[in-house]
């Protein structure tokens, strides 16, 4: 399968494929995106009446029609539809929809190719959805019965990315603007592991990601609409054309997209929750990522004094994890210690309460994630009325956790990872206030929101979600 962006290089990367596999004694046959004539294709049909008949089975069961032809006086052929549940005939060339014609040449070259090696430039041309789908499952079917012959496939349409095993992936080849193709050579057990228990759920709406190394990645529906929505508000921003908004279900798949497009050279961008910084698949993925780790090794020399705030004994080679479980343990002593404060301060007071409403239902609250984010969201909102009420030793570490926060959310962007850092989504709208994680009645909030986002004018967008549309032309930045 080779796939890619519209000017990515994919036919002339076939067509490179199919020379080197000639000059190796192979046999290619390649159909490229300018069919043969149909005429040709009618006499074929004639001369062999096994394949005539096999397609005729297809399309009876299909559309219930099947095909006859015609000798006309100067002997071309003629071919007529036969309509069963109608009643009617009609002539193939004149009567019947591109699809139709289209998917009788694709079969035939399918069934008739005697070759090693069958190109198959845009099958899907003309075609809708369901026989784009079938169509495929007939490529299986014939790459079972001829083990030895190889199929490759041109597409632009992610019904052809029929992935049923991690063999499938590694069989991808990606194209790209302006660099080299990439693929995947194997896969560790690890991931073969994690991509077989992911595929069930990837469908054809996930797929897009395979056409484009601008797709970015979000949680849930909310986030992209939301995003979606102010895609088109970005000021002079070209990157918005080509670049999509896909919702994946969960921060744990989060992580496997993120695994799959960095296998495959993809550069998927996502953008997240910040409560996925301390639990879940996509925390291990990127702290295992090598990008951040590039980054930070960058930042060493410049970061040195900081790290010696940060470290009784400063690592040879500072990670992100490191990073992030060290944000973690002062997150848990500056929560233990604001769930102790009775202030009178209103805003300190409901934070206190809603942190000691966790360390209250929960057993181990120091392994809750969005325990550690709201403590988190208290710290980025009210640092200087903390650092005033807290205990000097536990006041100490907040700024220095602000500016190990900034360290760690810069690192994740050198990934291509964007957490938002007022914590969720809807801590960005502008209806209704919402302070803390979780967040109740997702989606009364997410319609009004949008409601108000259609009635605004372009200025109130730009003003109202100002972080958002940061964040958003960061990620949809093709520099990074």
């Amino acid at each position: 399968m080779i796939v890619g962006p519209n000017g990515a290089g994919k036919t002339l990367l076939a067509e490179q494929l199919a020379a080197q596999f000639e000059n190796s004694g192979r046999h290619v046959y390649y159909l490229r995106s300018e069919r043969k004539s149909q005429d040709e294709l009618y006499q074929f049909l004639r001369e062999n009446s096994c394949i005539r008949e096999k397609i005729e089975e297809i399309l009876s069961g299909m559309f219930g029609k099947f095909i006859r032809f015609e000798e006309l006086e100067n002997g071309q052929l003629y071919p007529i539809v036969v309509n069963k549940s109608r009643s009617v005939e009609y002539g193939l060339k004149d009567g019947e929809c591109h699809g139709l014609k289209e998917i009788i040449l694709l079969l035939t070259e399918l069934y008739s190719a005697d070759c090693d090696c069958l190109i198959l430039d845009e099958p899907e041309l003309h075609l809708h959805p369901q026989l784009q789908i079938s169509f495929m499952n007939e490529i299986r079917k014939m790459s079972r019965l001829h083990r030895e012959r190889m199929f490759m496939i041109i597409t632009h349409s992610p019904f052809f990315i029929d992935l049923r095993t991690p063999d499938d992936l590694i069989g991808v080849v990606v194209c790209h603007i302006n660099r080299v193709p990439t693929h995947i050579d194997m896969l560790s057990e690890h991931d073969e592991h994690l991509i077989r228990r992911f595929l069930p759920r990837f469908n054809t709406y996930h797929k897009q990601f395979f056409f484009s190394d601008n797709q970015i990645f979000v949680e849930g529906y909310t986030d992209k609409q939301i995003f979606s929505f102010l895609l088109d508000y970005l000021p002079q921003n070209p990157n918005k054309f080509g670049t999509g908004i896909i919702d994946v279900g969960g921060k744990d798949e989060l992580g496997v997209f993120f695994i799959v497009c960095s296998l495959l050279g993809t550069n998927g961008r996502v953008i997240t929750d910040l409560d996925s910084l301390f639990r879940g698949k996509l925390r291990d993925v990127l702290c295992q990522d090598p990008r951040p780790s590039m980054w930070l090794e960058k930042q060493a020399e410049r970061q040195r004094s900081f790290y010696e705030q940060l470290f009784l004994n400063v690592p040879e080679a500072v990670s992100l994890n490191m990073l992030i479980s060290r944000l973690e343990r002062s997150l848990l002593d500056i929560g233990s210690a604001a769930a102790g404060l009775y202030s009178e301060n209103i805003e300190l007071k409901q934070y206190s309460e809603r942190l000691r409403f966790f360390i209250s239902t929960n057993e181990n609250v120091e392994d809750l994630d969005t325990y550690k984010t709201v403590v988190l969201q208290g710290v980025i909102h009210y640092a200087p009325d903390l650092q005033r009420e807290l205990p000097e030793a536990v006041a100490s570490e907040i700024p220095l956790l602000k500016n190990l926060l900034f360290l760690i959310l810069a690192a994740a962007e050198s990934a291509l990872v964007f957490f938002l850092p007022e914590g969720c989504i809807e801590h960005y709208y502008q209806q209704n206030k919402v302070m803390y994680m979780p967040v109740p009645a997702k989606d009364k909030l997410f319609h009004t929101e949008l409601n108000h986002m259609v009635a605004c004018s372009p200025v109130e967008i730009a003003n109202e979600y100002k972080e958002l549309l940061d964040i958003l032309s960061r990620a949809s930045s093709r520099n990074l």
